[in-house]
């Protein structure tokens, strides 16, 4: 299955060099010319467990000269989704296949304005990477990944992408609610994303204290309590969820710390901020989720202003 992966961060370069291990022909593009000229002259370095192998991977910053696909994965920020589409359907083909597993809210219904929907599938993954530098990252969380119809039919297609995935140990399962699965995620990221973000920690660090974790469970609540009013089926104590997929990624610094870290924009709108909007359709009051909203998007009109 001819692949390309759209947005060469650390997750892209994630899924991107493990799946070229497997013999599959796999492309990563992404506008950064200095991370992609890196993957080309020296391949993609990727640190698991202490050791670093480098593997070589294709890489382009124009997705034009790649031919056809017969997967092309996101891994963009939400912010960048709708430009990413448009410039990746130069790749497709009758029967191309548009997954993204991208954080947050949103993704379905930019993607779907310029896609057929019966092309699109959906999935959510608890890996996790951290961006060392050009054309090097860390990975630093393992966790499942599942992928889904938007219809909630379990097809071959689908079986095919998720046994790719698990050729390269990447644990994946098919599932029949994966839009249930997006909110559980987003929980996940409603949890931890920003807090870790503004207090500098890596992941695991969360857990180190009662006040994070008072911080992190009002964070949660207020979201579920916008699942539930939505009708989403929320399985099992999501707070249980949020405190594994911590300990599971203790070594990683989260996408939304790293954002800030390198002063780039961050997905707060489609994470907590997604919370706070739907909260305001709603018409109930999610006033931790509006303040750690507020506090990053102080944060990045600073760097703007720098």
């Amino acid at each position: 299955m001819k692949t390309v992966i759209i947005g060469a961060g650390a997750m892209g370069s994630l899924f991107g060099g493990h799946l070229t291990l497997s013999g599959e022909e796999v492309w990563l593009v992404d506008v950064w010319k200095e991370h992609i000229d890196a993957i080309r002259s020296k391949g993609l370095a990727i640190e698991e467990k202490g050791e670093t192998r480098n593997i070589s991977v294709n890489a382009a910053t124009d997705a034009r000269s790649i031919g056809k696909a017969d997967l092309v994965l996101y891994f963009v920020k939400t912010y960048h989704t709708e430009k990413a589409v448009k410039d990746s359907l130069v790749l497709e083909k009758e029967d191309t296949l548009f997954l993204t597993l991208q954080n947050g809210l949103g993704n379905e219904e930019i993607i779907c304005k310029q896609v057929d929907r019966k092309k699109v599938i959906l999935g959510v993954t608890g890996q996790g990477a951290t961006l060392l530098g050009p054309g090097s990252i860390r990975h630093a969380g393992w966790g499942k990944t599942s992928v889904g119809e938007l219809d909630g039919k379990i097809t071959d297609r689908l079986n095919r992408v998720a046994q790719m995935f698990r050729k390269v140990e990447i644990e994946t399962d098919v599932s029949f609610r994966i839009h249930d699965l997006v909110w559980e995620k987003l929980l996940v990221n409603v949890g931890i994303n920003a807090l870790a973000a503004l207090l500098e920690f890596k992941n695991g660090q969360l857990l180190d204290h009662p006040e994070t974790l008072r911080l992190m469970e009002a964070l949660v609540n207020e979201a579920i309590e916008i699942a539930k009013k939505k009708g989403i089926r929320i399985e099992g104590n999501p707070m249980d969820r949020v405190k594994a997929v911590v300990e599971a990624t203790r070594e990683n610094r989260c996408s939304m710390g790293q954002d800030l870290d390198y002063k780039r924009k961050t997905e707060i709108d489609a994470i907590n901020g997604a919370v706070v909007k739907e909260a305001k359709r709603l018409g109930i009051s999610v006033p931790y989720n509006l303040m750690i909203t507020d506090l990053i998007k102080v944060i990045e009109k600073g760097f703007h202003q720098g």
